[in-house]
């Protein structure tokens, strides 16, 4: 059997299994919220996790393709914050009680895992054939990244997708949640619960946002493996983000510029690279190096400068409110 082979066993076998005990571990008991202390540990874990298989990339494969993981891990992972704003978006409109919201999210997001990895099967066998589609994933990047730009700051909507809305026509659902149960029996008919509903709205909802981060991520490799091994990584850490930055995401303000910026950084290194290949003699090869440090340093750069500026609209609205309403300025 080919080696590739075992290695796409290896990694999906341990991936069921890291996730496995991790719903056990956290379902154990009566359901109960997600603590900060074992977001923390759990968003730690996996970090560290995809660390550690970077560095076996390294001493396995070389710097090359371990510099490719690593890019694009940290664009993934910084691309799918983006997705946290939604996910609380969707948990407010289906009044997720907060016990059941991190057994929500680990399907949702593994529903989202099984749909990018059919995206990422069918986009890599695309390029592998047709070479011009480096030129549309480019300038679609640079389309998407000037979207990002011009709807910054206004409220993020989210607009329900033709499997959502078929499910909801389709299934039968309670009008209540019961417990963390998906489907239930009401008068000897079979029902499902509106935890399956935002389920479907967690997994399917990520999918779009795979059509902006799929292209990003093979504008730095064009090796399915480690496309999909950044996409998982990413994602096995998502749920625990979302627990661990909690209202944190309201103050990264500035977090928009800086993925619209990566994805144009990217979208140009496709542009350059696919007419690089086509022997256009001015267009520069962009090494990896140079894309694992502007994707690093673009992400450093913008959470810093948002914490500041919160910082600052802090004091100032402190200053503000002082005089007039104390008990105000306590509750903000």
């Amino acid at each position: 059997m080919d080696v590739s082979v075992w290695a796409w066993a290896a990694v999906i076998g341990g991936l069921l299994v890291v996730l496995a005990v991790d719903l056990w571990i956290v379902d154990r008991g009566e359901p109960r919220e997600f603590s900060m202390r074992q977001a923390g540990f759990w968003v730690g874990f996996y970090v560290a996790l995809a660390a550690l298989f970077g560095i076996g990339m390294w001493v396995l494969a070389g710097g090359a393709k371990a510099g490719e993981f690593f890019a694009g891990y940290l664009t993934e992972y910084s691309l799918s914050v983006d997705n946290l704003f939604v996910f609380f978006i969707i948990m407010s409109r289906f009044a997720v009680p907060k016990a059941y919201q991190h057994k929500v999210l680990l399907i949702g997001i593994l529903i989202a895992l099984v749909m990018r990895g059919i995206f990422i099967a069918l986009g890599a066998a695309a390029l592998a054939n047709f070479s011009w589609l480096f030129y549309v994933f480019g300038v679609f990047l640079l389309y998407t990244a000037y979207g990002i730009v011009r709807q910054h700051g206004k409220e993020e909507e989210v607009n329900e997708n033709i499997v959502l809305r078929w499910a909801r026509r389709a299934l039968p659902t309670t009008d209540d949640y019961v417990g963390s149960k998906v489907t239930v029996k009401v008068d000897g008919r079979r029902m499902v619960t509106p935890m399956l509903i935002v389920m479907i709205a967690i997994g399917t909802t990520d999918l779009m946002f795979a059509i902006d981060s799929i292209p990003a991520i093979f504008g730095l490799t064009q090796d399915a493996f480690i496309v999909f091994t950044a996409n998982a990584f990413a994602l096995m850490g998502l749920r625990q983000l979302y627990f661990l930055l909690g209202g944190l995401l309201q103050r990264l303000v500035y977090i928009s510029y800086g993925l619209a910026f990566i994805l144009a950084f990217i979208g140009v290194k496709l542009l350059l690279e696919a007419l690089h290949s086509n022997h256009v003699s001015w267009a520069p090869e962009v090494p990896i190096w140079l894309s694992l440090t502007v994707i690093g340093v673009t992400m450093v750069v913008t959470t810093v400068a948002s914490l500041l500026k919160a910082r600052s609209d802090a004091r100032k609205g402190g200053d503000v409110d002082a005089p007039t309403s104390p008990q105000t300025t306590q509750q903000g």
